[in-house]
């Protein structure tokens, strides 16, 4: 690496540089000697991009003293932490070197990294509790952090597979680890970087889309923001105006659960104002000036500075109506919120450098992460270790915790229904949704020691008698039972009354016994039964009157016929990802809507049967998404980058000779179109049948249905669908 030194020198001043001017504190003897051992230990080792390896444990340097400036054992921990995993080093010869402090810190990330090693993806939740329990000091976290941003920086020298694995992990491990770090910074671009490999062909349309409207946006936000300008130029204060970067990931996200397209997707025009003060009530002063100048929305006003987030995030949120009608959403903040936005708790310990912490500090950061805490006076270690929180447990009980801190002891494998019942008898009874760490979970997730619950409630909802199948506590199944009655009831009630007002339509009328009748037929031990399945889109009313008289038979053959293209089509195409990835997650397709390959889709999370997969286009999904949009998730076919999916084709015509072969030239002749096979009945002069091909998208489908109808003597082609 000889051709390299003039550089490393170059390299060294740099970081020196950067570390002077943001550490209280610099040991440039200790950076130096650290700086020359990672170089001289990884001399013969290269990246994945060919160049010298040790360009990476540099940029991480870069990225700590840059993103986390804590102090400068740490810039000297992290140019060493590679040095045990990857070279003939040992954690001896770092400690007699450079002290025990720096080697735990290395330490700790070599043991990080093992985790991951021949893991499934899917235990992520577990993940994060192995990470805490395997590090005595918060810094390993932050060194793993920056180690994980270079990664994603450079990413593209790797293989797509390992891109789409590491991509992955960082999605579902990094990121939501940063947001509790209070790391805001580092998280948006932890996600940005992920859904670019992991969903590339949507992340370039969103880049595209973001830029051509960026002229707009920014135009808009001037006319905005101008009359805001001069009135606080005339009230004295010092601030700084701009609009609040947008990120990709969390665009695609509001799209996913809105089910609306980029276009709807109204916060796109955001300002954030950061004043140059102490004195917080100059924000409030600021938030009355902004709603004089424009009508605030009321739901949309969020004050996170009298109440700040858990992990210390402060500012105010209003979203009021602007020029044209628009909402625009403004963020107020001072200087040091905003910095503790940014960079957490690197920013949080640099204000309480000067301070001693006290009881109340430790209850409140045990609030917020349950398993640190910080010990840092000026003349103290820095070292900031984590606080055992191994409990003697019993074998058959755990112990959680609410959004607050406050203990909860429940029998081993209860879920989050088990704990809303045990705060209050409401919380359960209105319990829609739950937050494990910060992330939403299914209701029947088992909860472990040491998580952290947060129940989402609403009035509209009431016990749903599938949690009889996973609550744990006689509590909550009393409570469910006595709800039950009461909720299936109503279910009925809707949907006899979806049912009254489709016959009074069609101008039909069923007595009590006809419908009992209908009923045993569809499986259903009684009228009540049937009433509630058409309420929840799991009768297709069409298809059961349609099931009467003479058509019985040929209606059955055709969902027959249907539900076997249906189970070949959706095997060949592999099914289907969740959030894009072949998980393993349950799911089934809606028969409200008969999702086909080449369908746009989306799911609905469901209690009991997983994820429902529906086209978006389906009037219950519409309805659904209504009531609660939390439980959209984002779904596709496999494949979308070119792959074939297999199509049917619906066709009837005049049974003259060679029209088969007429048939399958027009569909073959066109983009050398594949049949897949060919199903034909003929009937007097007549013939009605379906042919599967291989298409690449809708379009080629249509193209070629358009030109199958310009055949002479074909009735009818058209997609091969179930009934709607």
């Amino acid at each position: 690496m000889s051709k390299d030194k003039p550089d490393s020198q170059k390299m060294l001043e740099d970081l020196l540089s950067v570390c002077h001017k943001n550490l209280p504190r610099v040991d440039e003897g200790l950076i130096t000697k650290a700086f020359k051992f990672a170089l001289e230990a990884h001399k013969h080792d290269l990246r994945a991009s060919g160049e010298p390896y040790f360009y990476h444990p540099y940029e991480v340097a870069m990225i700590v003293v840059e993103e986390f400036p804590l102090d400068d054992i740490t810039v000297v921990a992290t140019l060493l932490h590679d040095v045990v995993e990857d070279t003939d080093f040992d954690l001896n010869l770092m400690r007699k070197e450079f002290g025990e402090e720096v080697t735990e810190i290395v330490d700790g990330v070599t043991k990080i990294s093992g985790i991951f090693k021949g893991q499934d993806i899917t235990k992520a939740e577990n993940y994060r509790k192995m990470l805490l329990s395997m590090v005595k000091d918060v810094r390993v976290i932050l060194v793993k952090f920056a180690d994980r941003l270079h990664n994603m920086r450079t990413l593209e020298f790797v293989s797509p597979d390992k891109q789409k694995r590491i991509a992955q992990e960082t999605l579902e491990i990094y990121a939501p680890f940063a947001h509790r770090f209070g790391l805001a910074r580092v998280k948006w671009e932890l996600e940005d970087l992920s859904f670019k490999y992991l969903n590339r062909d949507t992340y370039e349309e969103l880049v595209g889309k973001v830029k051509s409207t960026r002229k707009e946006r920014e135009a808009y936000i001037k006319r905005f923001s101008d009359p805001i300008r001069k009135k606080l130029d005339e009230y004295k204060l010092k601030y700084e105006m701009g609009g609040r970067p947008k990120h990709f990931y969390s665009i695609y996200r509001k799209m996913m659960k809105r089910n609306k397209p980029f276009e709807e997707i109204y916060d796109l025009f955001a300002l954030r104002i950061i004043l140059d003060t102490e004195n917080t009530n100059e924000c409030y002063t600021t938030l009355g000036i902004v709603n004089q100048m424009y009508l605030p929305v009321p739901d949309r006003f969020k004050d996170y500075i009298s109440i700040p987030k858990n992990n210390n995030y402060q500012s105010i949120h209003t979203t009021v109506i602007g020029p044209e009608g628009r909402l625009v959403e403004v963020q107020i903040r001072t200087k040091k919120m905003h910095e503790i936005a940014e960079r957490g708790l690197a920013a949080h310990w640099k204000y309480k450098e000067d301070k001693t912490t006290t009881d109340k500090d430790l209850e409140n950061w045990l609030n917020w992460i349950r398993d640190i805490f910080e010990g840092a006076g000026k003349d103290e270690t820095r070292k900031e270790i984590l606080e055992d929180f191994k409990l003697n447990l019993y074998q058959d009980e755990i112990y959680v915790f609410t959004p607050k801190g406050e203990l909860r002891r429940l029998p081993i494998d209860s879920t989050p229904v088990d704990f809303a019942f045990e705060i209050h008898s409401n919380v359960g009874y209105q319990c829609i949704g739950a937050k494990i760490n910060g992330k939403i979970v299914p209701l029947d997730t088992p909860l472990h020691s040491g998580d952290q619950i947060e129940i989402i409630t609403s009035k509209n909802q009431h016990p749903n008698k599938n949690w009889l199948k996973f609550v744990k506590t006689q509590k909550a199944k009393s409570a469910i039972r006595k709800w039950m009655n009461k909720e299936e009831e109503k279910i009925a009630k809707t949907g006899r009354e979806i049912w009254s007002k489709k016959l009074k339509k069609l101008k039909l009328a069923f007595s009590t016994s006809e419908v009992s009748k209908i009923a045993r037929k569809f499986k259903f031990d009684n009228n009540s039964q049937f009433y509630q399945a058409i309420a929840q889109g799991n009768v297709n009313i069409d298809k059961v009157l349609s099931d009467t008289g003479d058509k019985v038979s040929e209606e059955q053959e055709k969902s027959l016929a249907f539900d076997q293209f249906a189970a070949i089509a959706r095997k060949d195409a592999g099914g289907i990802l969740v959030d894009g990835k072949s998980s393993g997650i349950l799911y089934s397709y809606a028969k409200c809507c008969n999702p086909i390959p080449g369908d746009p889709v989306i799911g609905y999370v469901t209690i009991g049967e997983g994820v429902k997969i529906h086209r978006k286009t389906c009037s219950n999904l519409i309805n659904l998404s209504k009531v609660d949009s939390d439980k959209l998730v984002a779904v596709d076919w496999p494949g979308n980058d070119g792959t074939m999916f297999v199509a049917g084709l619906a066709l009837r015509g005049e049974d003259s000779p060679g029209i088969l072969n007429e048939i399958a030239h027009t569909i073959v002749s066109y983009k050398n179109t594949n049949i897949k096979s060919i199903n034909i009945n003929t009937n007097d002069s007549t013939f009605e049948g379906s042919v599967m091909v291989y298409v690449n998208n809708l379009e080629h489908l249509n193209n070629l249905i358009d030109r199958l109808k310009k055949l002479r003597g074909l009735y009818k082609a058209e997609r091969f669908e179930g009934s709607q």
